[in-house]
């Protein structure tokens, strides 16, 4: 699992553009929304939290079409679908979301401190954002696993993906605003919404792989 993680790694930062590419999508979310709603500085600050989630939800969802598609196309995939036990697939899959997630989405999660800034949030909110981005991400990138696995043998699944992924994804987005707005908006609580966030990580990290490798044996079958 260490070897595949490593390699999983060297391999995004090798094809390039891809946490680059999302961090600049995430930044053109985030330079828009002033001419969107208006140069209100107070409305900004208010809805900080949501505007990041949203970016970072979207920057999120460009590079799973990636996850498992240049496995496929060197042949790699057949040979660890084929040549791994039920638990080891699982366990394989688990280590490439987990690669995928470092180089993808840990850069969107580093920058979104910076980019809480261009929106005049708090300090304190924007370091909740960032927690809750920390922790509510990798729910996204195991969920999009399994619409990855779902599509990975279409010639445009990236589409697909998004349309599967996005209706599943709204209650980690409302959890993980509902506890940014907590930190800093009274009486809100920051802790029950964060830790239903943490509750959905943990449970998608299960189901999510689960789902993925049973995609992928039936589509090798």
């Amino acid at each position: 699992m260490l070897a595949l993680f490593l390699r999983d790694i060297r391999l995004g930062l090798r094809s390039g553009g891809g946490g680059l590419t999302g961090v600049l999508f995430f930044l053109a979310v985030i330079a828009t929304m002033p001419f969107a709603i208006g140069p209100d500085l107070n409305l900004l600050s208010r809805i900080g939290p949501a505007i990041l989630w949203i970016g970072a939800l979207l920057a999120s969802l460009l590079g799973l079409d990636r996850l498992f598609q240049a496995d496929r196309e060197d042949g790699s995939l057949d040979l660890l679908v084929l040549g791994t036990d039920r638990i080891s697939l699982i366990l394989a899959v688990v280590t490439k979301c987990l690669a995928h997630w470092v180089v993808s989405v840990l850069p969107l999660v580093i920058a979104a401190p910076l980019f809480g800034l261009l929106m005049n949030m708090s300090a304190v909110g924007i370091g909740a954002t960032a927690l809750t981005l920390l922790v509510g991400t990798p729910a996204i990138t195991f969920l999009g696993a399994a619409g990855a696995a779902v599509a990975v043998a279409l010639p445009r699944g990236g589409v697909l993906i998004s349309v599967l992924i996005l209706p599943l994804v709204v209650p980690v987005l409302i959890f993980g605003v509902s506890a940014s707005y907590g930190a800093v908006a009274e009486p809100d609580p920051f802790l029950p919404p964060f830790l239903m966030l943490t509750a959905l990580t943990l449970f998608l990290a299960v189901v999510g792989p689960v789902a993925a490798a049973l995609s992928l044996r039936w589509a090798s079958d």
